[in-house]
């Protein structure tokens, strides 16, 4: 597959839904995208404002401060010990990587990648430029033969969804079984809300308790777009199998993918500060608890959602119905046709925008709509 031959972006569907909303007499609320709405932490725009004198190349590989900085985060944030700067990697962002990792780990045309049900588009993007066979499922016996690469999604995007260490020991052996890479996307893991999950970390792949010591072909995936607000800044690394994290940084030298200087001092600050992250995280809290009780009075049930940066809500109806719906009131969301073939009438709501939107869309969502 050629990248001409990429379907149309998605989202391009969505205009005129916007437009409708924002016809609204109180204006749109954008609930559609999950863009961080909230400051860049002072101590990260700090560092980068110290490194601006960023002359000389920066190293694909990162500075040993970011890559120290790195593997004391999983230590003390997600309960992967020993890992040392020889295990991480920084990149450019999570989804470029998301789209490169079958191109650079040499999955084939035929091959068979596997991604969650309800999936961020790019893992079947990435399958498909190198003509892959996208394979939607959440059930690791249903993983076929010819696997190259598991894509797994703890929280998930859109739904929210959490696996247990149960759950990853799973995926982990039934990868190992296919001889597959298992990558696991783990960019919302500050975020859990419910059960379990409010009052414990969400497990990483890299847990011991799920690769029994054993990290050979697991690999983490990470962002700081979440925790921190630095989309904008395409902060984000990967951790785990020692030789594959080498295989990748060879690609990733040839082909110049490599994070500038002062981005990379900014997260090693960032990494290093726990307080915002804290502090973030009860911001997507209270707005959750705004949201979700006006979506279940309006009729809507919202299924998993136990973490991540969404509700995943049905009416039952078609998600283009709701959409419309929704937009009556002013409301933008992301329709879960996008998402795959499996939750058509399923729209997500995103918890990036700012309180006074949040507290405007759950009135809106309690009166009648409003008709243009």
């Amino acid at each position: 597959m050629a990248v001409r031959d990429l379907d149309d972006y998605p989202w391009d569907a969505v205009a005129p839904y916007a437009r409708r909303a924002a016809e609204h007499p109180g204006g749109l609320v954008d609930l559609s995208i999950g863009s961080p709405v909230d400051a860049t932490p002072e101590v990260v725009a700090e560092a980068l404002r110290a490194a601006t004198d960023a002359h000389a190349y920066p190293q694909t590989v990162g500075t040993p401060a970011l890559r120290e900085a790195i593997a004391a985060w999983y230590d003390r944030r997600r309960g992967v010990p020993e890992l040392s700067p020889l295990d991480v990697l920084p990149t450019v962002g999570s989804k470029e990587l998301v789209a490169l990792l079958p191109l650079l780990l040499d999955v084939r045309a035929g091959d068979a990648v596997v991604h969650p049900r309800a999936a961020y588009p790019t893992y079947a993007v990435g399958a498909k430029l190198v003509g892959a066979v996208p394979v939607a499922s959440d059930d690791p016996a249903e993983w076929p033969e010819g696997t190259k690469l598991v894509w797994i999604n703890s929280p998930g995007n859109p739904d929210g969804r959490v696996l247990d260490v149960s759950e990853l020991r799973a995926a982990v052996e039934r990868a190992r079984e296919l001889g597959a890479v298992i990558a696991s996307d783990e960019c919302y893991a500050e975020l859990g809300w419910d059960g379990a999950w409010a009052q414990e970390s969400v497990p990483s792949v890299l847990d011991p308790r799920v690769t029994g010591g054993d990290r050979r072909g697991i690999l983490s995936v990470y962002s700081l777009s979440k925790q921190s607000n630095l989309a904008g800044y395409r902060a984000a690394f990967l951790a785990g199998d020692r030789d594959l994290i080498a295989r990748l940084t060879t690609a990733r030298k040839h082909l110049g993918l490599m994070l500038p200087a002062p981005v990379q001092a900014a997260m090693t600050a960032a990494l290093g500060d726990d307080l915002h992250v804290a502090a973030q995280r009860e911001r997507y809290r209270a707005r959750r608890e705004m949201l979700k009780p006006a979506l279940e009075a309006a009729g809507f049930r919202i299924d998993h959602s136990e973490g991540g940066l969404y509700l995943w809500a049905t009416e039952g109806q078609d998600a283009w119905v709701t959409m419309g719906r929704l937009a009556e009131r002013g409301i933008l969301a992301g329709p879960g046709h996008f998402y795959g073939d499996h939750f058509p009438e399923h729209v997500r709501f995103s918890l990036t925008a700012t309180d006074e939107r949040i507290a405007a869309a759950a009135a809106r969502l309690r009166e009648p709509a409003q008709v243009s």
